[in-house]
């Protein structure tokens, strides 16, 4: 897997005035969790979101370069908070990883193929489950697992024993867990008929004589 590298700074206190003070500097605070220690840091958010477009956050192998004297951590991103009404970066946890070490991470599941129920069967695809914990080598992480659906008709259900990992990557997960399924076609939706507008009862009178009448 390529390594992405990142610039970091070293950050001294913490609170809301620190964060102001990095964000008109362009950064937001971070903490790197080292095999040994933390270190509380600062990095630029666009390095970050440009190594996450694309990726499950944790799946991205990071080279960490101090600003101040070039040492160099690899890590992981494994938390981001986010502005919920900003949608902005707000801070990052950074995990430190050894390469000779087996790391838990998660990974996304990708839908490979149409499933024979879909083409066949005009059923629907539905993906239950579309992350999935792995255990690895920091070199190993895959970007994704696919999920071979192409033999699924209307009832099958695909599970985590089904998934073929690469070589030297784990699953976690449940075997019997469901991955993906194929539903059956929905129902058309038959118009509801116009409600009938009730009647009013015809009132039967009866007829007054006329006064020639009642004379007769």
């Amino acid at each position: 897997m390529e390594l992405r590298e990142i610039t970091i700074e070293r950050r001294e206190g913490t609170g809301k005035q620190v964060a102001k003070r990095l964000r008109r500097r362009g950064l937001i605070p971070a903490v790197l969790y080292g095999r040994r220690a933390s270190a509380s840091v600062a990095v630029n958010p666009t390095d970050i979101l440009k190594v996450t477009h694309g990726h499950g956050g944790s799946t991205q192998l990071l080279t960490l370069r101090f600003a101040e004297d070039g040492e160099t951590r690899t890590a992981i991103i494994r938390d981001l908070q986010i502005d919920p009404v900003t949608d902005g970066l707000l801070h990052v946890d950074l995990q430190e990883v050894a390469m000779d070490q087996a790391i838990t991470v998660t990974v996304a599941v990708h839908p490979v193929g149409e499933p024979a129920g879909v083409k066949e069967q005009s059923g629907i695809l539905a993906m239950i489950l579309r992350e999935v914990q792995v255990s690895c080598l920091p070199g190993q992480i895959p970007e994704r697992i696919d999920a071979d659906v192409s033999a699924l008709r209307i009832g099958d259900v695909l599970t985590v024993a089904m998934l073929t990992p690469p070589p030297g990557v784990r699953i976690l997960n449940d075997p019997n867990q469901a991955v993906a399924t194929v539903a059956p076609p929905m129902a058309e939706e038959v118009p509801a008929a116009a409600p009938v507008a009730p009647t009013e009862p015809e009132v039967v009178t009866e007829r007054k004589p006329k006064p020639e009448e009642e004379t007769k």
